[in-house]
């Protein structure tokens, strides 16, 4: 038993105890997760964005993005959200966090297609207050880098400060959004792919549990370096939406929904939604097809032989 006293005095009385086990404990667990990635992965972003140079850190108050450095940053810190989040949540609901790999378990891995939406709307929920979070710590100096911009939060310049909260296509794909779709496809596939080698206990062992989280958080800061130009790499459908909906409401305009600046893009937000989920479930079967059917096979044959071998000693 545990050595803490519970917060909520009738869980000594064994009422709401089924409720928490079960999956309104996973929820609450998907939805205290999420909103953590998106605390410190937007607020990473933010401090990049507006906090750096707002306090005299950078060389300019406007300057963003003047070398690699600036990226690297927001890898590691999002590298770090994720970690620490699993971290917080992989006891209780398995740390899905993203709903593409929730719909890839559901697909793959035999999870409770009646727990796909509930799970949806935790993450959904978890990054909007997240969103909403960074934006209470960090409004001034939002506010501070759109004065010295001289933007509006809704206008074209009001993107800068946007990209604390959601993703955009980077402006070489000339406003097409199937450059970017293509991206979040193979970035989320890659993701799950590696997710699912990395909790494969039949893989090479398995990764100790304790160490699992950093695994995922690294496999978050490769595909940034490798894959993040191109539209943020957001592959997660509630790490953008969630945000998005709450720049939206926080003054951000259509530059947040739909996602359009004028001349840039349009219509942008479907893009890290559909394209996570296709390339999640991608991911997982192509780590079965490969990988996944090689390891059951190996574990058919060595019970098939451990028969033979029971067979012969009792002749």
């Amino acid at each position: 038993m545990s050595l803490i006293t519970p917060l909520r005095g009738a869980l000594r009385h064994g009422a709401p105890l089924k409720r928490l086990g079960g999956t309104w404990g996973e929820v609450l667990a998907e939805f205290l997760g999420t909103l953590i990635i998106i605390a410190f992965g937007d607020g990473v972003v933010a401090m990049a964005v507006a906090a750096l140079p707002g306090s005299g850190r950078a060389q300019t108050p406007t300057t963003i993005f003047l070398a690699a450095g600036d990226w690297l940053l927001i890898a590691w810190g999002w590298a770090f959200a994720v970690a620490f989040a699993i971290y917080i949540a992989g006891g209780i609901s398995g740390a899905h966090l993203n709903p593409a790999v929730t719909l890839a378990f559901a697909v793959r891995r035999k999870f409770p297609w009646k727990k796909v939406l509930p799970y949806w709307g935790a993450q959904l929920a978890g990054a909007f207050v997240g969103a909403a979070l960074v934006y209470a710590v960090y409004f001034e100096a939002i506010d501070a880098f759109n004065k010295a911009s001289k933007t509006a939060r809704d206008a074209a310049g009001g993107l800068a400060t946007f990209s604390i909260f959601a993703t955009f296509p980077a402006p070489y794909f000339g406003g097409n959004n199937w450059g970017p779709f293509l991206d979040q496809v193979v970035g989320t596939m890659f993701l799950v792919m590696l997710i699912a080698a990395i909790v494969d206990q039949r893989n090479m062992g398995g990764f100790v549990k304790h160490f699992a989280p950093l695994m995922v958080g690294l496999l978050i800061a490769a595909i940034g370096i490798s894959f993040g130009a191109n539209a943020g790499y957001a592959i997660n459908p509630a790490r953008d939406l969630g945000p998005r909906l709450f720049a939206w409401l926080a003054g951000w305009g259509q530059v947040a929904m739909p996602g359009t600046v004028d001349g840039s893009f349009s219509w942008y937000f479907w893009v890290p939604i559909i394209g996570p989920l296709i390339g999640g479930v991608i991911g997982v079967i192509i780590y079965d097809l490969f990988i996944g059917d090689v390891l059951h096979s190996r574990e058919v044959a060595a019970e098939i032989a451990g028969e033979g071998e029971a067979e012969k000693a009792e002749a």
